[in-house]
């Protein structure tokens, strides 16, 4: 079976459109350039985090809770991301989306058992094109109606 037989379009499709939507809010919010380095970076985090084995994550989680001080700190950030969620509950929806799209597209890379690198470099690809994508249509259609 050739690759391009094994590659997940659709959910490739679904995500790209979930990215788009995110380039068209940030276009159409006038974001300035640091906004979208920081999206940019966020999605390549999103990203590696959904490539790290288990392992390494149990690892880390083991590092975090060590210290009831650490514990503390977390247990905090967390409520503090659950108000975040209740206050904002569009954007919620909005981010829950594209990462449901992401992992997705993670797991049907890894049912047609791609290598972790090329899952990585075909989903990184799609995402930032999605995000171009939603900018370059959000301007189209401001400059259309002006």
């Amino acid at each position: 079976m050739s690759i391009l037989e094994r590659i997940p379009f659709f959910s490739l499709a679904l995500m790209l459109m979930s990215y788009s939507t995110l380039g068209w809010m940030i276009s159409e919010a006038k974001a300035p350039l640091f906004i979208w380095t920081i999206a940019v970076v966020s999605i390549l985090l999103l990203l590696v985090s959904l490539t790290v084995p288990l392992s390494k994550l149990n690892e880390y989680s083991t590092t975090l809770f060590k210290s009831n001080t650490r514990t503390f700190g977390v247990t905090i950030l967390a409520a503090f991301l659950f108000f975040v969620m209740l206050s904002w509950f569009r954007v919620f929806l909005d981010t829950l989306l594209i990462i449901s799209a992401t992992i997705l597209v993670k797991i049907d890379f890894q049912a047609a058992r791609f290598r972790a690198s090329l899952a990585f470099c075909l989903t990184s690809t799609c995402s930032l094109v999605g995000l171009a994508t939603g900018a370059f249509i959000y301007r189209l259609v401001h400059n259309f109606i002006s």
